[in-house]
């Protein structure tokens, strides 16, 4: 049962009627008695909300930054008519709306609702319970309750880096020599032979195929292909804070109100779309593992079609756990994993904490069977407070950031020494700046 604001109206108004009533016991019992009355006849002529039914229908899967909608079907199987109000209730990070709905619904008959879904998190999004208020014809009174509907929206990270995947085509295509302008294929597979042109290297000549044809005769190559890429995730603590802005802020969010940043965890995961798109566009098989202490999720053996919206549903459900990663562990599961030589992506972070009393010690056991990348997302909040000056409070901040810059350049130079490549780019310029990595990487053939 629940109570509405024309009872409150009438119950302040026979106060009022009992100040002024020369004999206040006697009105105090007629207003309560006649108040009662209204009360009961309401809830005995409300349509009942316990026999309803509901079924639900519409988007299962959303982007973060777009919206999903979701439907309601009521139907009452009662004799009385359902009119009131309905509240489908989700969890706050599912942006519903609206918060309430209009229920009409005779007997015997259905009626169709919809809730829009704006997620400002990625994840599954599970609906809480459908809440229906049925009013009595006075609307002074009406009965209430709840139903459990199930009902799950996945969010999807946005892969906002996708933006850049026609510039990171056109230079692989220009590796491969399939460009419209006169560029010669670079890599470190042989692919055919073909007639010397102007212009031609001529350390490509192929002296013994020229004294055959009596032509001079050049080899042409193209970069590696069918190599094999491995993207580790770490999810441990590191990749819990957050950095940057929000890329994606809820619709209709004032400046001023604008949410933090994303976490580095999806930052990463941003990038490892990227340079996954990318790598299956060149021919390379793509792997991925997300790891901290145990492993959190695994993609292995997806085909070029299916690779990205399979590395999607993998990341989305996937959050940063409050624990130190174990690098031992990670190692481990990658040796496991990679048994054939292969580029090993590592997202993490440059913590030179973590990384000495992790990572680096067991760098020589891994980058002796595979080539190591490790790609990290820095702060870009740390190099605005290094160039901080004017007061003593931002002197002070500007020198704990130029500390904090520094161990990041001498646990950088270290991984170099132990044949690491390192990218350490700010969230926005991660993605790019790891695809180059590999462009680059392809081109020296070094995978």
């Amino acid at each position: 049962m629940a109570l509405t604001g024309r009872a409150g109206l009438l119950a302040a108004l026979a106060a009022v009627a009992v100040l002024l009533a020369p004999r206040p016991g006697l009105a105090l019992a007629g207003a309560g008695l006649v108040l009662l009355a209204f009360i009961l006849t309401d809830l005995a002529l409300a349509g009942g909300v316990r026999p309803l039914r509901f079924e639900r229908g519409g988007d299962r899967l959303v982007r973060l930054g777009q919206t999903a909608t979701v439907e309601l079907v009521a139907t009452n199987p009662g004799r009385r008519r359902v009119r009131g109000v309905l509240r489908d209730a989700w969890p706050p990070s599912a942006g519903a709306a609206p918060r309430q709905l209009v229920l009409d619904v005779p007997p015997g008959e259905s009626r169709r609702l919809a809730v829009t879904l704006s997620p400002t998190r990625r994840g599954d999004r599970e609906s809480v319970k459908v809440t229906v208020r049925s009013l009595g014809p006075l609307g002074v009174a009406a009965r209430q309750g709840s139903h459990e509907v199930p009902w799950s929206v996945r969010v999807l990270p946005p892969f906002l880096s996708r933006k850049h995947l026609p510039a990171r085509l056109a230079r692989l295509r220009e590796l491969e020599g399939r460009h419209p302008a006169l560029v010669r294929g670079q890599g470190t597979e042989f692919d055919s032979l073909r007639e010397y042109v102007y212009g031609d290297d001529v350390r490509s000549i192929d002296w013994r195929a020229t004294a055959r044809r009596h032509d001079v005769v050049v080899r042409t190559w193209r970069p590696e292909r069918d190599r094999r890429l491995l993207i580790v995730l770490d999810t441990g603590r590191t990749s819990a804070g957050r950095v940057g802005t929000a890329p994606v802020p809820p619709a209709g969010t004032p400046e001023h109100a604008m949410p933090p940043g994303w976490p580095r965890l999806d930052w990463s995961m941003d990038a490892a779309l990227l340079l996954a798109a990318l790598a299956a566009r060149a021919g390379d098989r793509v792997d991925f593992l997300a790891y901290d202490r145990a492993v959190r999720a695994w993609v292995s053996g997806a085909s070029r079609t299916e690779l990205l919206s399979s590395l999607v549903n993998v990341m989305a459900p996937i959050e940063a756990e409050l624990v130190e990663a174990d690098s031992a562990g990670m190692v481990a599961a990658v040796l496991a994993r990679a048994k054939r030589r292969c580029l090993v992506v590592v997202l993490s972070d440059l913590n030179a904490a973590s990384l000495e009393e992790g990572l680096l010690p067991l760098l020589p056991q891994l980058s002796s069977r595979h080539l190591v990348l490790l790609a990290a997302v820095s702060d870009p909040r740390v190099a605005a407070m290094a160039a901080g000056r004017g007061t003593a409070e931002r002197v002070y901040d500007a020198a704990a950031a130029e500390r904090l810059m520094a161990g990041r350049r001498a646990i950088t130079a270290r991984l170099r020494r132990h044949g690491v490549e390192v990218v350490d780019a700010p969230p926005e310029d991660i993605a790019p700046a790891l695809a180059d990595a590999y462009l680059a990487l392809k081109a020296a053939g070094r995978l």
